[in-house]
């Protein structure tokens, strides 16, 4: 068997012939798992997907399409047995297909293999010949199905184009201009299609008709963006009329899958993608690296300060996901910082100093990184209000909240920061930073425990994710509603701390995926040790858990789990202070309950010490993702094993 979505969603026997899904509403059952690629969609997460306003028996009528489309795909399965293709996992469903057997998956693959090597050609070009048309092009209203084709659509063309330069890089290729034709015409905003025209022009003999397809280019460019070509372009064009055009087998530069573009159109690209999440998001980092590079190399100071600051991606996570990758940037903007002086262009000095606030992570700096990172956060902040630029304060605002994790107990600071970028962004038409506003807030309200104010700011910002095609956004709240059932299951008449954990497992599952690794690794181990801490339980003592970041300071505690309290003892003793980040509420909890089980009176003061900000929060809820409950419980264990 095999499901296709690059098109009309199908599944289709091993012999050919179709299967009958059923009605619309199975079709898009079905493709909505097949989105998740293999991790599980909540139950609550497919009504949504459904419905934009539920039904009262939502539920019941997603479990009846689940059962027909089991039926239709594993029509030969005994009425007892359990399903092998669509499963019931945790909370919700998942689909279980090896991803030779999607298209979606199988074309990504492929790609994958064509952006390492040319030998994968043969391949890309029978994946892209296999599309029928739109990713789900029969699920039109879905919002998470038009985020899936955005992103699709953008690894398709990427596809189009790395499969030409390919072929032109081998030599081959005269033939594809009819087919480069259509795509500049289709696409005409993207400058690598329309190299790729003009060399398939070249190489067919049609010098004359390559320039003019560049001259074309810089009139769409020039007439419609207000932009001059890029350096590619440029540097081409002087190639054919100086007839130095390189040979087959020398591959011209590009970046991403294949493709260097030049640094301005490549930056301009990543920060459009770093939105899409995944793979897309690791690829736009790796990308816009790439474009600081080049725009170095060519010592035009000025260039280097516009692709910086043109990256002015919304972040929320306190913590590098690649800590060199930032330690890079954050090098190359103070360079170019010192570079155009105190005097500089008062914008692109804003956007270079927020670009150090933003890149500059708490979790993986010294300390006087950190006071420079903070003074860049502070200077950007002042130089937006001057010029009273809307988009540049909300950037620089993003910095100053990325650098307000100076000590614990700042959720009420924070939420003030989020509210003024939800502001800004909302009167001068902002969405991404509206999204970050709202996640911003939510954040906050979940670190004091106002978990109805934070569910407010979770439906928005999923109401504004779905317009602005940001996948990422719900993965978030879904951490957060799993984050929320953790702390309703401490109370009477709550749900079970299983199905707490449930949650847990699902919202790990849709962070796997995010390319977020700074935030997803060791999250999942610590949510399961604050829901145990909620109940009163021993630490998870299970060898298979990675805690990531947060080792050092679970390490005591699930010795204790162990019963190796000299063990515990040691590693209590050579406990660091906790980083500056989100989680640092957490860990300073983490080390009273061990000190307090140990009776280490010192280490409990100190800690309690730490925390006498934070009596009005909740541990480890500022990242809105998991509790491990009120710190003033841990305050008051604190004092009565130091008294």
């Amino acid at each position: 068997m095999r499901i296709d979505v690059l098109g009309v969603v199908r599944a289709l026997r091993d012999d050919g012939s179709p299967i009958d899904l059923g009605g619309p509403r199975h079709r898009e059952v079905l493709a909505r798992l097949v989105a998740a690629e293999g991790r599980t969609v909540t139950t609550d997460t497919l009504v949504d997907d459904l419905w934009s306003d539920p039904p009262a028996r939502a539920v019941g009528a997603l479990r009846t399409f689940v059962a027909a489309l089991r039926r239709a795909l594993e029509p030969e399965r005994p009425p007892r047995d359990p399903p092998r293709v669509l499963v019931t996992e945790g909370p919700g469903y998942a689909l279980r297909l090896s991803r030779d057997e999607v298209d979606a998956h199988r074309f990504q693959d492929v790609l994958a293999r064509a952006r390492r090597g040319p030998e994968a050609v043969a391949d890309l070009g029978a994946v892209l010949a296999a599309w029928r048309g739109p990713a789900y092009a029969d699920v039109p209203d879905a919002a998470w199905a038009r985020r899936e084709r955005a992103r699709l659509e953008e690894l398709r063309l990427e596809g189009v184009e790395l499969h030409a330069r390919i072929l032109l890089d081998s030599g081959q290729g005269a033939d594809l201009v009819a087919a480069l034709d259509a795509h500049v015409a289709e696409h005409p905003w993207r400058e690598p299609a329309w190299e790729l025209l003009a060399r398939a022009l070249y190489r067919a003999g049609r010098q004359a008709d390559a320039l003019a397809a560049l001259r074309r280019a810089r009139a769409m460019l020039v007439g419609h963006l207000g932009l001059d070509p890029g350096v590619g372009l440029r540097r081409l064009e002087t190639d054919i009329l100086n007839g130095t055009v390189p040979a087959a087998g020398s591959s011209l530069m590009w970046a991403g899958g294949g493709v260097r573009l030049g640094p301005r159109t490549t930056v301009d690209l990543a920060r459009t993608l770093a939105l899409a999440g995944g793979d897309a998001l690791v690829h736009s980092r790796r990308d816009r690296l790439a474009a600081i590079r080049a725009a170095e190399r060519t010592g035009d100071l000025l260039l280097t300060a516009r692709i910086i600051g043109a990256y002015d991606v919304p972040a929320l996570w306190s913590r590098a996901d690649d800590a060199e990758q930032s330690r890079a940037v954050v090098a190359a903007a103070e360079r170019t910082l010192t570079g155009l002086g105190p005097d500089g262009p008062a914008d692109l000095r804003a956007r270079l100093l927020s670009t150090v606030a933003v890149e500059s992570r708490s979790a993986d700096l010294s300390g006087s990184e950190l006071k420079r990172a903070r003074k860049a956060a502070l200077r950007a902040e002042a130089l937006a209000r001057k010029l009273a630029d809307p988009a540049l304060l909300a950037f620089a605002l993003n910095g100053v909240f990325l650098q307000s994790f100076t000590r614990p107990g700042l959720g009420a600071e924070r939420d003030r920061i989020g509210a003024e970028i939800l502001d800004l962004a909302t009167r001068h038409g902002l969405p991404d930073f509206a999204v970050l506003g709202r996640l911003a807030r939510l954040q906050s309200a979940s670190a004091l425990g106002d978990l109805d104010a934070a569910a407010s700011h979770a439906r928005a910002a999923d109401r504004l994710a779905a317009t602005t095609e940001a996948p990422l956004v719900p993965v978030l709240t879904q951490w957060f509603r799993a984050r929320a059932t953790a702390a309703r299951s401490a109370e009477p008449g709550g749900p079970t701390a299983a199905t707490a954990a449930a949650h847990y497992r699902a919202a790990e599952h849709a962070l796997q995926a995010a390319g977020m690794p700074g935030l997803h690794h060791g999250l999942f181990p610590l949510a399961l040790l604050g829901l145990r801490l909620l109940h009163d339980r021993p630490a998870p003592t299970d060898p298979r858990l990675d805690w990531g970041p947060y080792r050092p300071w679970a390490r005591p505690l699930v010795l204790l789990g162990r019963q190796r309290d000299e063990e515990a003892r040691t590693a209590l003793a050579a406990l660091p202070d906790p980083p500056h980040d989100h989680m640092q509420e957490a860990m300073w909890c983490l080390t009273i309950r061990a000190a307090v089980h140990l009776g280490e009176r010192a280490v409990a003061a100190r800690a309690r010490a730490a925390l006498s900000h934070a009596r009005t929060e909740h541990a480890g809820a500022a990242g809105g993702m998991l509790t491990l409950g009120p710190v003033a419980r841990y305050l008051a264990e604190a004092k009565a094993c130091v008294a």
